[in-house]
């Protein structure tokens, strides 16, 4: 019988340890990790040239495509196929934009706040996330006075979120939304966009932090309003930028990228004037693919961001790519 010398009792010692070592790491290899069930937070950040824009995403919410109109059945589902998508509901992001100039904080809309639903309401969240405070913020600018737009100006208690801030709104906006005659006289099921408006401009009217501007004016040092009406009477773009950039933050111009930019006539059941925000929107793709802007959109897939590009008889959006920003 052969005896465990001390060099053979080691090397046995040694094989079974391995094997020990071979098994565990197998389970390991194949053994499921929990799912988080999170996404990123919801911020991406660029430089036009001087200037940091930071794209921020209030959430999303499903529209129904009924809600597009002047288009057929049949068209409309032409153009979701093309982009993967089918009706009757797609995704439909909301997004706000932080500008800094260096020398100014200033926010492009606020977002929902809770009132439209669980999956939006998240702009100063993730302005917190990407490292700002709301009472930062010197300025608030307003596309327009729809609530997935300035809800987010005040908390669940009505108290201003932007309390060091001046809220800007375009004055036919304003004139529109914030009168009284005008919401009695408006349909019933309109009214409630009406009361938002109201609520979410109180505390700022109440401490006459509430500016109105006419149209194409310079709010802040580089950065200019654009008129874009039709969606609403004043609804507003800005125009970002002094050098041979610029971006465009141009508010509800788009509700669904699929449909539109292929065909710039659809109009959307929330437009105030159709026929004037279908014209809006023809005028200013011409202007964004000839001038080769950058755009920003509230309701373009986050970050929103891209440039317009000629494309048959319509146009085609192309997404900024992420990337590093310069040192």
């Amino acid at each position: 019988m052969q005896k465990n010398t001390p060099s053979r009792l080691l090397r046995h010692l040694l094989h079974c340890a391995t094997a020990l070592l071979f098994v565990a790491g197998a389970g390991l290899a194949t053994a499921a990790a929990p799912q988080t069930k999170t996404q990123v937070p919801g911020y991406y950040r660029m430089l036009l040239d001087d200037v940091e824009i930071t794209a921020l995403y209030d959430g999303a919410i499903e529209l129904d495509t009924k809600l597009l109109k002047n288009v057929g059945e049949k068209d409309l589902d032409s153009l979701l196929a093309r982009s993967f998508l089918k009706a009757p509901k797609v995704q439909t992001a909301v997004n706000a934009y932080l500008i800094n100039t260096g020398g100014k904080l200033v926010l492009v809309d606020a977002g929902a706040a809770g009132l439209f639903g669980p999956t939006l309401g998240h702009v100063a969240g993730n302005l917190r996330a990407a490292g700002y405070d709301p009472a930062q913020i010197d300025v608030v600018l307003l596309t327009h006075l729809h609530g997935d737009h300035v809800n987010g100006l005040v908390d669940a208690e009505g108290k201003a979120v932007f309390a060091n801030a001046e809220i800007w709104s375009a004055q036919a906006d304003s004139d529109f939304w914030l009168n009284d005659d005008v919401a009695a006289k408006a349909a019933k099921d309109v009214q409630p966009l009406f009361k938002m408006a109201r609520d979410a401009a109180a505390p700022y009217r109440a401490s006459g932090k509430w500016k109105t501007f006419a149209t194409d004016q310079d709010i802040v040092p580089g950065v200019s309003s654009v008129a874009a009406h039709g969606h609403t009477p004043g609804h507003s773009g800005y125009l970002v930028g002094s050098g041979a950039q610029k971006l465009l933050i141009w508010g509800d111009l788009v509700h669904n990228h699929a449909v539109q930019f292929a065909r710039p006539d659809v109009a959307i059941e929330f437009d105030v004037d159709r026929k004037t925000a279908v014209a809006t929107r023809k005028k200013i793709f011409a202007r964004a693919a000839k001038e080769k802007l950058l755009i920003g959109g509230m309701h373009l897939p986050f970050p929103g961001i891209g440039h317009v590009r000629a494309e048959g008889k319509g146009y085609a959006w192309v997404p900024v790519e992420f990337g590093p920003l310069p040192r």
